[in-house]
């Protein structure tokens, strides 16, 4: 009897142990991009980049590190020292989602990236955070707000580098995700004026934060914010990557 119940007890204990071992591990998420992503300070609000609901949409396994910043570029991300502490924080089986395009593309900005310079930016936070053997995801631009007058048709502004961003996910058999391109279904299917709806677009008076009012066709609210994190997660199911699995309640079928 004492044999049998060490036997039994013995049993339970490893299929405890097993509980523990077989639980998915911790990983990060790190957001890495522009003004569309980034976090926002309260004196902005209701302005809101993707990033921030994107947050919530993941289990407790998940911990999702926004590093987007305001107006960066990827040549600004890496001259200021932003992407160096990522790579020295990279585990393996950690993410990194990278979507730039914005400023990188105006020549006028002081953030301009040349279309060479801009894909060899792009190879360097792949290759680097392979070489951490963390997992790498290209984000092309979300669209802007930004119709045909006379047929109503949205029209791409990020077509050049964004043709870059897939070109490079090609060349480096990265995942990605065609923000700009979904984003500009979503926008058409919202219409010229329905489309206000999911950006930073308030009337005089309006909120405090902009007592003047403001027509911003670049940046989203907290209704737009969401739509654009609801499509990178349809995508990161659609990609079958491991991250899928520790999605909850993303309001996106699988």
């Amino acid at each position: 009897m004492s044999h049998r119940f060490f036997k039994v007890f013995g049993l339970f204990s490893v299929l405890f142990l097993l509980s523990f071992t077989m639980a998915p591990r911790k990983i990060k998420v790190y957001l890495i991009g522009d003004s569309t992503m980034s976090i926002k300070q309260s004196k902005a609000y209701p302005e809101t980049g993707w990033g921030m609901p994107f947050v919530y949409f993941f289990d407790s396994t998940v911990e999702v590190d926004n590093r987007a910043q305001n107006g960066r570029s990827t040549r600004t991300f890496i001259e200021e020292g932003r992407w160096q502490p990522v790579t020295e924080n990279l585990q393996a089986g950690d993410y990194v989602f990278i979507q730039f395009g914005h400023n990188d593309e105006v020549p006028t900005k002081k953030s301009y990236t040349t279309e060479d310079a801009f894909k060899a930016n792009l190879a360097k936070f792949i290759n680097e955070t392979r070489a951490k053997k963390a997992t790498p995801v290209l984000i092309t631009p979300a669209a802007r707000r930004s119709f045909d007058s006379t047929t109503g048709k949205i029209k791409g502004t990020h077509d050049i580098y964004s043709a870059l961003v897939r070109s490079v996910a090609v060349a480096y058999k990265t995942p990605l995700i065609d923000l700009d391109k979904q984003s500009q279904d979503l926008l058409q299917s919202f219409g010229v004026e329905g489309s206000r709806l999911l950006f930073n677009q308030l009337k005089p008076g309006e909120h405090p934060n902009y007592p003047k009012g403001v027509e911003d066709n670049t940046h989203f609210n907290e209704l737009g914010a969401r739509k654009m994190a609801q499509i990178v997660l349809a995508d990161i199911k659609d990609l079958k990557l491991e991250l899928a699995d520790r999605i909850v309640n993303s309001g996106v079928k699988k």
